[in-house]
């Protein structure tokens, strides 16, 4: 099976567009979210009508939990708490029960979906560094497991050969063949933040036992001025520009 999956979306509808469009070409089976649909962008709602029309599998974010009041922001920057009262009052009635109602984990045939870590989602931990893995893929009953939450791609890996080592690969193509288990981070759609600016997203085939972390540029500038438009902060629209 043939599966995208999009990374924190963060309601940049023009960077949305442009992924779902290469999606088509790609004639994928599924499309999974790792959460954070909402925050930070100024098309909520937009993007949220986009992944149900699609029937994607969608996971719940920390920035999706505080737009419907299941998480405090106390520990957000001043930015996203901005970001997060503009959005509570742009969404509908209808956003906010869909939001409310996402899981933190997703279960499929071949693989596993979580916003932040798989073994405690719902703390919306960061994994960060191998040893930050360890507890999720102890956690693993599947071969893969998709997050997000840092917006930076990388796949951490547990090899057949060593599987208690836990290693890593910046590679963007990673043959899963020798993997016991895949623990892939797809990056952000909405707002990468390894200093690349292009939108992000993945391609995962069961079959072929791959993984490819792709990249594509979109009309910054477009979703840029949207941001600007709704009186959100200037910053959440410079830094689009960088990748960060």
């Amino acid at each position: 099976m043939k599966y995208a999956v999009l990374g924190d979306i963060h309601g940049n509808l023009t960077a949305l567009e442009t992924v779902l469009t290469a999606i088509e070409r790609e004639r994928v089976d599924r499309i999974l979210s790792v959460g954070d649909v909402v925050g930070y962008g100024a098309a909520p709602s937009e993007c949220i009508a986009k992944l149900r029309e699609l029937g994607a599998f969608v996971v719940m974010g920390n920035h999706d939990a505080a737009a419907v009041d299941r998480l405090d922001t106390a520990f957000f920057n001043h930015h996203a708490k901005e970001a997060i009262r503009w959005t509570r009052g742009a969404l509908s009635r209808k956003d906010k029960a869909w939001l409310g109602e996402l899981p933190y984990v997703q279960h499929l045939e071949h693989c596993s979906v979580a916003h932040g870590t798989l073994h405690r989602p719902e703390l919306f931990d960061y994994i960060m560094t191998v040893e930050d893995a360890d507890p999720s893929f102890d956690a693993m009953t599947l071969p893969v497991c998709f997050v997000g939450h840092s917006h930076v791609p990388v796949t951490l890996l547990r090899l057949h050969d060593n599987p208690g080592r836990t290693s890593f690969t910046p590679d963007t193509a990673v043959d899963l063949a020798d993997a016991a288990k895949a623990l892939v981070n797809v990056g952000s759609v909405g707002q990468p933040r390894d200093e690349d600016p292009r939108t992000g997203f993945a391609i995962y085939d069961s079959a072929a036992e791959s993984v490819e972390l792709k990249r594509l540029a979109y009309d910054i500038d477009r979703e840029a001025h949207r941001i600007r438009a709704a009186g959100l902060p200037q910053m959440l629209a410079d830094r689009l520009y960088l990748g960060v």
